[in-house]
């Protein structure tokens, strides 16, 4: 399959200034049965409050690959280690919020183990980080439902698609 690639504007503040990129790793996760996981996000700040699903992933650091930075912040957000599939491909987007333009580096990864989470301070208090394990339609209909909030509507834009494409994939290879 060809490999993802979007750009994605802000639909939900105005666009006044970008001061500055950041490259991100995320992934579609997936076990052995199936099932999917992803973060569940609380928020109660510049970008509105509320519960929201959301890939795993973060900040590609210093000297580091994306590919390198999946492993790490997979291991990091899930506790999963993981054999990367494919690369999904990349998805430009911005928020405008926060003036930053955003280049996600998206992989599609099986889980090997689980162990524990090594998520930082902020990550655990300030954005209460969960796991989700879901169906692929329970996570679609997920996106749908934190659509209804303005970052949700980002969210659902710029994941959504790399859902399915990770979705299809599965299905070319039956």
């Amino acid at each position: 399959m060809k490999e993802l690639a979007l750009t994605l504007e802000d639909t939900q503040w105005e666009k006044t200034e970008i001061t500055h990129d950041r490259h991100v790793a995320r992934a579609i996760v997936v076990d052995e049965g199936g099932f999917f996981y992803f973060v569940r996000v609380v928020r109660d700040d510049i970008f509105g409050n509320g519960a929201f699903i959301e890939t795993a992933g973060g900040g590609v650091e210093a000297g580091e690959t994306p590919e390198e930075a999946i492993h790490r912040e997979l291991k990091e957000e899930l506790g999963a280690n993981v054999e990367v599939l494919c690369k999904i491909g990349t998805v430009s987007d911005y928020y405008n919020q926060i003036h930053r333009h955003n280049v996600n580096h998206y992989f599609l990864c099986l889980v090997t183990s689980f162990g524990k989470t090594e998520m930082t301070p902020e990550e655990l208090e300030e954005f209460e980080l969960s796991t989700l394990k879901l169906t692929y339609e329970e996570a679609f209909e997920e996106y749908k439902r934190c659509a209804a909030k303005p970052w949700g509507v980002l969210l659902a834009n710029r994941e959504l698609p790399v859902l399915e494409w990770a979705n299809e994939w599965f299905s070319s290879k039956e």
